[in-house]
């Protein structure tokens, strides 16, 4: 014979508890099943969002690309302008040489040395360098510009005399020195 449990909320207290969390589970999961409106809304939203980030990124990299093209030009634009305000006292120099009376040539030559002075001052302080070439050094077609090939007593390409100067900039040649250079024999 089978006995019958006169307390049914024991009969519940023998009940697992997992069973309860499947059972709570199932009834979320019940309440989180969305209709396709629903789905569809919050799927616009995302949408919206993302498009909304994708317009503010793109519009950043416009901004950032812009400034970096003013910066660019105004870097082409004021670039000189140290190199030019080293320039001012030997236009200054100058000026005062011509409006000078010119009574004694060695006076005259003294103040053109010492304007040199202060152009080649100008021109290292502007990262800007002279090339002259010393007679008898090897001829560097990266540095010199050879007019002529004369014979001489002197190994070959070598520099036998410097007809002009040359200039660099930071290692970039402005101006190669323009250079006679020794014929093979």
């Amino acid at each position: 014979m089978t006995q019958e449990n006169p307390n049914p909320a024991s009969e519940q207290e023998n009940i697992s508890p997992d069973t309860h969390a499947e059972g709570s589970a199932e009834a979320a999961q019940a309440a989180e099943v969305k209709t396709p409106e629903q789905e569809i809304a919050e799927l616009n939203q995302k949408l919206t969002e993302m498009q909304d980030n994708y317009l503010r990124a793109k519009a950043e990299g416009e901004n950032i690309r812009r400034r970096a093209v003013e910066d660019v030009s105004k870097a082409h634009k004021f670039a000189i302008e140290s190199f030019a305000e080293h320039l001012v006292p030997v236009t200054d120099s100058l000026y005062a040489a011509l409006s000078a009376e010119a009574v004694d040539a060695k006076a005259f030559k003294e103040g053109l040395e010492i304007t040199l002075k202060q152009l080649l001052s100008a021109f290292e302080k502007g990262r800007m360098t002279e090339i002259n070439p010393v007679v008898g050094e090897k001829f560097d077609p990266h540095h010199h510009q050879a007019i002529a090939s004369l014979p001489s007593d002197q190994e070959a390409n070598t520099v036998i005399s410097v007809l002009q100067r040359g200039y660099s900039i930071a290692d970039r040649i402005l101006r190669p020195a323009l250079v006679t250079v020794s014929a093979p024999k």
